[in-house]
C-alpha cells in the first residue's frame, strides 16, 4: 500500500491512492471499517506471496434476510417504512450516505460498497409474510430508502419486480426513488398500480454535465434517460417527481433551475432536494475523489460544503442535516423555492391510497 500522504488541514483526510484512478468506480479505495479491529494491507509491493489482490469485478452475495420492511425513525426523510432488496450499490455515487451501512455487514464503505452487492433473494416472501400480519396497518412503503432498487443487479435478479407484484396483489401503496432507467422494465406493473393510486416515483437527477456524472455517478444512466423515465411513466399515470440530491456548491448547484424546468416539461409534478452532507466514511471517499477529479477547484468546493455545515462537512441535527445552513445553503433553498413555484412542481397535493389494502381472501366490510 502506498505511503499515506496528508492533505489539507484535516489529518483524517488522506490520499490513499495518489496515482491510480479506477475508471467505472466512484470510490477509489477502501477506507477502514470502524467496526473491525484488524485489516489486511499491502505494505511492500514485492510481497506478492503474502497478498491476494481484491477481486475488481462485481460480486453478488446472496443473503437469506430475516426481514425486509424497516420502520424509518428519522423525522426528516419523508417516509414511514422502507425496504431494500439490495445492500451495496454498483452505481458508485461518491456522495452516497448509504455507503456507511455496508460497514455493518463487515465490508468497507468504499470499493466494497460498489463491488460486493448483497442480494436478498427471499425478499418477496418476507414482504408477503409482513403484509399478512394482522397487526399491519397500511401505510406507504418506500423502495430504495437506502440503496437503489433498480441498480444493475435488478436486471439479473428481478427482486424489485417481484416485490411490486406482491404489493399490487395486496393493494399496498409504494413510493420509489431511483436514478436508473431500468424502472421502465416494470412500466406495465406501475401503470396498473397507478390506476389505483398506489405508486409514486422520484427520479434522481444531479447534473446534465456528462463529464461530471460519469466521474461522480459512474454506473448510472444519463440525465437524458432519466428525463425519458419521467415522461414515459407520467404518461401511464404514475405520479412522477424529481429529486435533486445532493446539491453540491461549486459542482452542480447552478444546474438547479435547468433540472427543475426539464423535469416539469417531461411530466414531473413534485420535487425534493438535499444539500450535500458527508457522513462517516463518505467524508474520506468524497474528499479523495474530489481532489483527484477536480484538483483545480477542490479547495473551493470543499470549503463551500463546510460553510453549509458550520465549518464541518456533516451535520446530524434533524431538519438541518439535509438542508444545511449559512449563506450558500440559504441561497440554494431560495432558488429551490422560487423554481418549484415557477415550474409548478409542488402544485399537486395528493396522497397514495391506503384504503384499498386487502389481504388475499379478506372480505370487504360493507357495514
Amino acid at each position: 500500500m502506498p505511503e499515506k500522504k496528508e492533505v489539507r488541514k484535516d489529518p483524517a483526510l488522506v490520499e490513499m491512492n495518489p496515482v491510480q484512478y479506477l475508471k467505472g468506480r466512484g470510490a477509489q479505495f477502501n477506507p477502514k471499517n470502524r467496526f473491525l479491529k484488524n485489516e489486511t494491507v499491502k505494505e511492500h509491493i514485492e510481497a506478492i506471496d503474502e497478498w491476494i489482490e481484491p477481486n475488481v469485478a462485481t460480486q453478488f452475495l446472496e443473503e437469506k434476510a430475516k426481514g425486509i420492511v424497516n420502520k424509518v425513525d428519522s423525522p426528516d426523510v419523508g417516509m414511514w417504512y422502507s425496504m431494500n432488496p439490495y445492500q451495496g450499490c454498483e452505481h458508485g455515487c461518491t456522495y452516497c450516505y448509504a455507503r456507511n451501512v455496508h460497514e455493518y455487514w463487515g465490508y468497507s464503505a468504499g470499493l466494497d460498497f460498489e463491488r460486493k452487492i448483497i442480494v436478498k433473494k427471499n425478499a418477496p416472501e418476507l414482504l408477503r409474510k409482513f403484509l399478512m400480519d394482522p397487526t399491519w396497518e397500511c401505510l406507504p412503503i418506500s423502495l430504495s430508502g437506502n440503496t437503489d432498487c433498480y441498480q444493475p443487479a435488478e436486471k439479473k435478479f428481478g427482486i424489485t419486480r417481484k416485490l411490486l407484484e406482491v404489493c399490487l396483489e395486496f393493494n399496498q401503496p409504494v413510493g420509489i426513488i431511483t436514478k436508473n432507467a431500468g424502472i421502465l422494465r416494470d412500466k406495465d406493473l406501475l401503470a396498473r398500480m397507478a390506476q389505483k393510486n398506489l405508486v409514486s416515483a422520484l427520479i434522481s437527477i444531479t447534473s446534465f454535465d456528462e463529464d461530471l456524472r460519469q466521474t461522480m455517478e459512474p454506473r448510472t444512466t444519463t440525465a437524458r434517460q432519466r428525463l425519458r423515465v419521467i415522461k414515459e411513466l407520467s404518461e401511464v399515470g404514475v405520479h412522477m417527481g424529481v429529486m435533486l440530491g445532493p446539491m453540491i456548491p461549486g459542482l452542480n448547484e447552478h444546474e438547479m433551475q435547468r433540472i427543475l424546468k426539464a423535469a416539469s416539461e417531461h411530466g414531473a409534478c413534485f420535487s425534493a432536494y438535499t444539500f450535500i452532507r458527508l457522513n462517516g466514511a463518505v467524508k474520506l471517499i468524497f474528499h479523495d475523489w474530489l481532489y483527484k477529479s477536480f484538483p483545480d477547484r477542490a479547495d473551493k468546493v470543499w470549503h463551500l460544503i463546510e460553510s453549509g455545515h458550520d465549518g464541518k462537512v456533516n451535520d446530524s441535527r434533524w431538519g438541518l442535516r439535509m438542508r444545511g445552513e449559512g449563506n450558500i445553503a440559504e441561497l440554494v433553498a431560495k432558488q429551490y423555492a422560487q423554481y418549484t413555484k415557477k415550474y409548478g412542481l409542488n402544485k399537486e397535493r395528493w396522497e397514495l391510497d391506503c384504503s384499498q389494502f386487502r389481504r388475499p381472501g379478506q372480505q370487504i366490510k360493507l357495514f
